[in-house]
């Protein structure tokens, strides 16, 4: 299991000082996989006997044992790019063993009910705002095109327009966010103006202590592997392909009656190719 999974499952018991050593491993993996306790502790700013309650608060026996996870997960998954292009070897079999195991991770993020919970919020919006950052984006681009064919007044926020485009937010909206570390100033500096704007928050990003799932209970934490050098879009867009199939559930006949305008005007001014 991810670190992320355990920490969000642990979240509740975690002290202040439990809190920072978990907030520090999430933001840099090679603290925990690479440093001793007495290193991790003095970067936190906190004890020894800390770092070894705060691996036991995770199901670990000591800290070894946790370190031995968060190395076998980084041997996939370096932080940054500029790590990952310097680490190559079994590059290629490593980013095929992550795209086979992606799609029954995003289902099981989704499962016990929380597809459920992110699709409420979008189905009742008056209108809905979808918010980006770079890994996520392809499953933005994605979610905007499939809501825009089932239901109206669904708009994708682009940074650079972002203040125009927001201004007209207001309580009865939604936004859907996604966003994974490393998060972007834009996405979450608009998510937590909308969020005071009492607009309902639906957060896709990659858990508990990602800035968007202080923002609202509607979240859901997704597993973003690499592939190669990069973050895979792959859980990005699935989970928004689900959405849009779970909103065309809830609106029924209002999908099918738009979905049948929009084919007969796509057929009117001969969109697609005979």
């Amino acid at each position: 299991m991810p670190i992320s999974n355990l920490i969000a499952a642990a979240n509740e018991r975690l002290t202040p000082a439990e809190r920072r050593i978990a907030e520090a491993v999430l933001a840099d993996p090679t603290l925990l996989a690479f440093g001793t306790v007495s290193e991790l502790a003095s970067h936190v700013g906190t004890s020894r006997p800390t770092i070894v309650r705060f691996a036991t608060k995770l199901g670990f026996e000591g800290y070894s044992g946790l370190q031995k996870q968060v190395r076998a997960a980084m041997s996939q998954q370096l932080s940054r790019p500029s790590q990952r292009i310097r680490h190559p070897e079994g590059s290629l079999e490593s980013s095929l063993a992550a795209l086979e195991a992606m799609i029954p991770s995003v289902i099981e993020a989704l499962a016990d009910g929380k597809l459920e919970a992110l699709t409420v919020p979008i189905v009742r919006a008056d209108h809905v705002w979808i918010i980006s950052g770079e890994t996520s984006r392809a499953g933005a681009y994605t979610l905007h095109s499939g809501l825009t064919i089932v239901r109206p007044d669904v708009h994708l926020v682009d940074e650079h327009s972002s203040a125009r485009d927001l201004s007209g937010a207001a309580e009865g909206d939604a936004a859907v966010v996604f966003d994974f570390a490393r998060y972007r100033r834009h996405s979450i500096t608009a998510a937590r103006m909308l969020a005071q704007c009492a607009v309902d928050i639906v957060a896709i990003t990659d858990g508990p202590l990602s800035p968007l799932a202080t923002l609202t209970d509607t979240w859901c934490a997704l597993t973003v592997p690499a592939v190669g050098p990069f973050d895979s879009s792959v859980p990005a867009v699935a989970v928004a392909e689900l959405l849009v199939a779970s909103v065309a559930v809830h609106l029924r006949d209002k999908a099918r009656d738009r979905i049948d305008r929009t084919e007969a005007l796509w057929e009117a001014t001969g969109t697609f190719l005979s």
